[in-house]
């Protein structure tokens, strides 16, 4: 597919990724999807310019959810807005080895401000830009609604300055004091906030992989890779990666990091580091 797209004019390739997006709604919107109506009246003609989208809310970054697709488990569609008016849109059909699709230029704001426009004519996407979040919208310019419409959202990548861009030291695992082995680190993570990556160490190889952060505090990690090195004892090591495939929460007081799942007791705390060679 990868080299069909390379033979093909980007102007094909967007309406093909139109069409796709498109069917869904074809078939699902006379069963259980409403259009909404009031999304498009619900601006006046001549909408106050300090109440609009493009003026009050901080909408410049990275977006990302999956999408319907007609004919494949869903399209995995990532979208950046700058603040000069340009965007990046990468999607990933996500039964196909290589569905992999790619397009960037310009977009529009339209005349409400309220909603920006992806590629032009035939080709177009629109979408209406809110608090964190970018609306799928129909060719008519409604949103969808109905049991699928959370299907229809893309949610921004959130960034936290309290835990982003530090270095947290392990000092508790599940109730218990981290004491490392003799020659052994201690637990340790830094979140890169201009990757969504994170690295550092379970007590004994060197620990990679992405992070996401949600609204409230929420954090999800991805797939974490290391180093294969056997230390004398892996008893922590083991044990700090399960407590990490468990986390969906976090919290920040007093210097302190601490990881839990929803209202269980608190899995592990950190300490923010002061030395950067720690």
């Amino acid at each position: 597919m990868l080299g069909e797209s390379i033979q093909r004019s980007p102007t094909m390739e967007l309406q093909r990724l139109s069409l796709l997006l498109a069917l869904p709604l074809a078939l699902l919107l006379p069963a259980c999807v409403t259009a909404d109506p009031e999304a498009a009246s619900a601006q006046p003609p001549n909408p106050d310019p300090a109440h609009n989208s493009r003026l009050s809310l901080d909408w410049d970054g990275t977006y990302r959810g999956v999408l319907p697709c007609a004919d494949c488990p869903g399209i995995e569609t990532v979208i950046t807005l700058t603040a000069d008016g340009t965007y990046l849109r990468t999607v990933r059909y996500l039964d196909r080895e290589d569905g992999n699709r790619r397009d960037q230029g310009e977009f529009e704001w339209n005349d409400a401000g309220s909603a920006v426009i992806l590629g032009d004519g035939e080709d177009s996407q629109r979408y209406q830009v809110g608090e964190n979040r970018l609306f799928f919208l129909d060719r008519q310019g409604h949103r969808i609604e109905g049991a699928l419409a959370e299907n229809y959202v893309l949610v921004k990548d959130l960034t936290d300055p309290r835990l982003e861009d530090r270095e947290w030291v392990l000092t508790e695992l599940m109730g218990e004091p981290v004491s490392p082995a003799e020659g052994q680190p201690a637990p340790s993570l830094h979140f890169d906030s201009s990757t969504g990556r994170v690295s550092g160490s379970d007590g004994c190889n060197r620990l990679m992989g992405s992070y996401r952060l949600f609204e409230r505090e929420r954090i999800e990690f991805g797939q974490l890779a290391g180093t294969l090195m056997a230390c004398p004892d892996m008893t922590l090591p083991d044990r700090f990666l399960e407590v990490l495939d468990r986390v969906g929460d976090y919290a920040i007081n007093d210097g302190e990091l601490s990881l839990f799942k929803g209202r269980m007791a608190i899995l592990a705390r950190f300490r923010e580091s002061t030395s950067a060679s720690e």
